[in-house]
């Protein structure tokens, strides 16, 4: 995948303009082939061959030689979009907490102008899991017309009080770290970031799976550690993945405002408009996006065909179940 960029001027939903904000993307290597659009999740970059590899890359279900395939970075990342982590024109340093409000549909905007740059005229296939689903179906409400087939995995036309309860004590977090407030450098509530992160990956786990992977080893154990320092790790590794509190802040904010039925009549109205052929695809054990909720969803959307994958890693399974994913691709 080849790393690009744009720099345009977008006009926000919450009122504002960037006005010379960038938009970092990747495309495939190849012309020709269908045109596979890829939306990322929360805290990926528009690589998908560096977070998807099993899925995306010569040869692979998503072949890049094959196809043009298209990721852009969302807006409020931390991996080169215009976020809290670029720099603010008017104070030359980063913009942090003074980062204007964003919403999902400023990212689909955000689309729509590389789109555009790039000259597609059509878009055979737009996959979007998790948050990066988010993008996918308000895209596909959006512009109806522009797809030829949608798949959905793992992810909602609205947000759920659930999720945003989740997301709520992800805040908590980075604001309990008072060097978060203080906003000196980019460095600022690093600590706060890490329990989040944890907290996070709760949710995107479940039961089983941290049974199956972090149960003790010793069954006479005094205090069970293992499981702790695993939740350490992976706060300690999105850190070292230069990954920043503020873009984070900033794009748990983003998740607030994801509603298609904001100004369509409804969540259900503005799903039956879509013409795409739609494949939408829930995890049996995800507890972000229940099969329950999904299959209700799916059959607003005309034609839309739900499929239900068996997983013992609750939401995460989008990730890591390739091989039944790569089935309803190909």
């Amino acid at each position: 995948m080849i790393k690009q960029q744009l720099t345009t001027r977008l006009d926000l939903e919450c009122g504002g303009r960037l006005e010379n904000a960038r938009i970092v993307f990747h495309t495939s290597g190849s012309r020709t082939g269908k045109v596979i659009w890829i939306c990322h999740a929360l805290t990926a970059n528009s690589d998908p061959e560096d977070w998807w590899p099993e899925m995306v890359g010569p040869g692979k279900t998503i072949d890049t030689e094959k196809n043009r395939v298209i990721c852009v970075n969302m807006l409020g990342s931390a991996y080169g979009s215009e976020g809290p982590a670029r720099e603010n024109p008017a104070t030359g340093k980063p913009w942090m907490l003074d980062f204007p409000d964003v919403t999902i549909r400023d990212t689909v905007q955000a689309f729509e102008l590389v789109r555009k740059h790039l000259g597609i005229q059509k878009i055979d296939l737009l996959i979007g899991s998790s948050n990066g689903g988010f993008d996918a179906i308000e895209w596909a409400v959006m512009q109806p017309d522009l797809f030829t087939r949608c798949l959905f995995l793992c992810t909602a036309p609205r947000i759920s009080p659930f999720l945003g309860a989740t997301v709520e004590a992800q805040r908590m977090a980075l604001e309990a770290d008072p060097t978060f407030r203080e906003a000196r450098s980019l460095d600022g509530g690093r600590e706060g970031l890490k329990c989040a992160r944890a907290q996070a990956l709760i949710s995107y786990r479940c039961f089983k799976g941290y049974g199956l992977t972090q149960a003790e080893a010793d069954p006479d154990t005094l205090f069970a550690g293992r499981v702790a320092s695993y939740e350490r790790y992976q706060g300690e590794k999105l850190v070292r993945r230069n990954f920043d509190a503020y873009s984070y802040y900033c794009l748990c904010n983003a998740l607030d405002s994801h509603n298609v039925g904001r100004g369509r009549g409804g969540v259900q109205k503005a799903l039956q408009g879509i013409k795409a052929r739609v494949t939408v695809v829930a995890v049996d054990s995800d507890l972000i996006f229940p099969p329950a909720e999904s299959r209700e969803w799916a059959s607003w959307i005309p034609g839309a065909q739900y499929v239900e994958i068996t997983s013992n890693f609750g939401h995460d399974g989008f990730l890591l179940e390739t091989a039944k994913l790569s089935a309803l691709i190909l």
